[in-house]
C-alpha cells in the first residue's frame, strides 16, 4: 500500500522557505510529500481555501492523512514523518502558543535575515514531479475537501 501523501503549500521566494523545501524533499526517502508554491496559480488558490494571504503569507501550511497544520504544528508534523527524524515528536508535548511564538519570530523577519527571491526557485528534473503532480489533490483542497 502506497504511503499517505501530503502537500506542503510554501512561500517560494522566501529562500528560507525554499531551503525547508529542499530539506525535506532530500530527506523524505518514501515521497511522502508533494509541494505547491504559493505563487503558482494553484497554490495560491490552495493558500487563500486555508486562509493564508499569499500575498503576505504568515506561514505555510501542510496537508497530510486529511488534517491541515499551520506554523509550528505544520513543522513537527513534517519532521516526524522524515527518517532520523521521528525524535521532533515530542516538541507537540511543549505549549503551542510558545512555539508559535517562536515561528512567529522567524516568519516576520525571513524576508530580511534570508532574502527573498525575485522568482519561484524551478527544482531539478529528479523532483520536479513531486512539485508538479498537484492537480487533483490541490483541486480537493480547494473546494474545501480537507
Amino acid at each position: 500500500m502506497e504511503p499517505q501523501r501530503g502537500i506542503i503549500l510554501y512561500d517560494s521566494v522566501c529562500i528560507l522557505c525554499s531551503r525547508w523545501s529542499r530539506f525535506v524533499v532530500t530527506r523524505d526517502s518514501q515521497a511522502i510529500f508533494r509541494f505547491a508554491p504559493m505563487q503558482s496559480d494553484k497554490g495560491r488558490a490552495m493558500a487563500i481555501s486555508l486562509g493564508i494571504d499569499p500575498d503576505d503569507p504568515d506561514s505555510f501550511a501542510v496537508i497530510f492523512n486529511g488534517a491541515t497544520f499551520k506554523k509550528s504544528a505544520a513543522v513537527i508534523a513534517i519532521v516526524e514523518q522524515l527518517p532520523r527524524w521521528q525524535w521532533c515528536r515530542y516538541f507537540r508535548y511543549l505549549p503551542e502558543a510558545m512555539l508559535d511564538w517562536l515561528y512567529d519570530r522567524i516568519a516576520k523577519n525571513r524576508y530580511r535575515i534570508f532574502g527573498k527571491s525575485q522568482m519561484c526557485i524551478i527544482p531539478e528534473a529528479s523532483i520536479k514531479a513531486r512539485f508538479d503532480d498537484l492537480d487533483s489533490a490541490i483541486t480537493r483542497v480547494s473546494a474545501g475537501e480537507r
